[in-house]
């Protein structure tokens, strides 16, 4: 097997642990990653890379792990340009919001969800996604939610039940009806396909009881769990993740002290969501906050159609670093390694000898540049799996 470096690196981030003593994200300066097959080999400084068959020269440019979008909502149909557009306006809007995605999702065909699929998966990986995990959770039947489950799983290995997103229409007089459903037919026939499950724990949606039976049920079934945590007020969702050990509880914006601690404590990682307080114009999470206190924390787009339509994590790191308390280096640790701490990875979001090659070069000398040049589209090179795709 022909191995290939990449020489000529200004920066090189690698996440390795072993180096993050004086930086945290291993930094190394004038730096060489060496691929073979679809894994790195070796990385450190050009001088010292061994003898390969070819040579690429990132001509002075900073490399980095590719992005881990850890929470995304991708396999559906229709957007919803007027509610947007509303809510930007200030005017009252009421055309259903997750319910005007869940009508056309269930009236698309599966070409056209795959097809959806794809666009906005050729979209993030252009701007440097190389591993992404989505869910279902717009089709609120269980044909429904098993086709999402069984579309996504052919592009991804991180696939999550979200038949728990909101209470189907069918059962709006009925929300213990359904919740029997999802825990039951609905979860039997959504398992074999997806990996996680999830529950969207909020007012208006499902209680912490509520919460607590879906995702112990998902766990009988071998799904591991993570949660829609404290988005919009304060609630149980976070307490309730650490409890059931979920690999993260995501969008963490109204969070207790008790709240903060928990997280420190456990395993769960806090997934925040700036795309959608951007959407939304709602309050900041405050990842200072949480970062000061210890806790793991993961970037990640929720790119879908209602409170978050972006698919860019380079957005996502240049609001976390301008809104939220993070550091340049912080943001780009928590949209690389800590994306894979969300989803319990470690051959990603890292670029040490035995991870995965998946690597993103951008048209600047430092990852700094990422939130120093918000909006300007500095991906210039994207590996996944060791193969150039962009």
């Amino acid at each position: 097997m022909s191995a290939t470096v990449i020489t000529n690196i200004a920066t090189l981030v690698t996440n390795d642990p072993s180096l993050r003593d004086s930086d945290p994200l291993g930094l190394v300066r004038d730096a060489a990653v060496v691929v073979e097959g679809d894994r790195v080999v070796w990385t450190g400084e050009s001088s010292k890379a061994p003898p390969t068959d070819n040579r690429v020269d990132a001509g002075g440019r900073a490399v980095l792990p590719g992005f881990v979008d850890s929470h995304s909502h991708l396999v559906f149909a229709g957007d919803r340009t007027e509610e947007f557009n509303a809510r930007m306006s200030g005017r009252p809007y009421s055309a259903g919001g997750i319910r005007t995605t869940v009508a056309a999702t269930r009236a698309a065909s599966d070409a056209e969800l795959e097809a959806n699929l794809t666009r906005h998966l050729a979209e993030a990986l252009r701007q440097g996604t190389t591993t992404f995990e989505t869910k279902s959770g717009y089709g609120l039947t269980v044909e429904d939610e098993a086709r999402a489950l069984r579309i996504a799983a052919a592009r991804t290995d991180e696939v999550t039940y979200l038949g728990a997103h909101i209470v189907a229409p069918e059962f709006a007089d009925d929300p213990a009806g359904y919740v029997a459903l999802v825990t039951g037919e609905m979860l039997n026939a959504c398992a074999p396909h997806a990996r996680w499950i999830d529950v969207f724990c909020e007012k208006g949606a499902f209680d912490g009881d509520q919460a607590r039976a879906i995702l112990t049920a998902g766990k009988a079934k071998g799904l591991h769990p993570r949660i829609h945590a404290n988005q919009l007020s304060y609630g149980p969702g976070v307490q309730l993740a650490v409890e059931l050990d979920a690999a993260s509880a995501d969008h963490c914006t109204h969070l207790t002290d008790a709240d903060v601690d928990a997280l420190a404590s456990g395993a769960t990682v806090a997934t925040l969501l700036p795309g959608a307080e951007f959407s939304t114009r709602a309050a900041w999470p405050d990842a200072r906050r949480l970062l000061d206190a210890g806790v793991t924390v993961a970037l990640s787009t929720d790119c879908n159609p209602g409170s978050s339509f972006t698919s860019s994590v380079p957005f996502c790191v240049a609001l976390a670093v301008r809104d939220m308390g993070m550091t340049p280096d912080e943001a780009v640790w928590a949209a690389t390694a800590g994306g894979a701490a969300a989803l319990r990875r470690t051959d990603v979001g890292r670029l040490v000898p035995g991870a995965y090659a998946d690597l993103v070069m951008l048209d600047a000398p430092s990852h700094v540049h990422l939130a120093y040049r918000p909006g300007v589209p500095l991906v210039t090179g994207v590996w996944r799996r060791g193969v150039r795709e962009v």
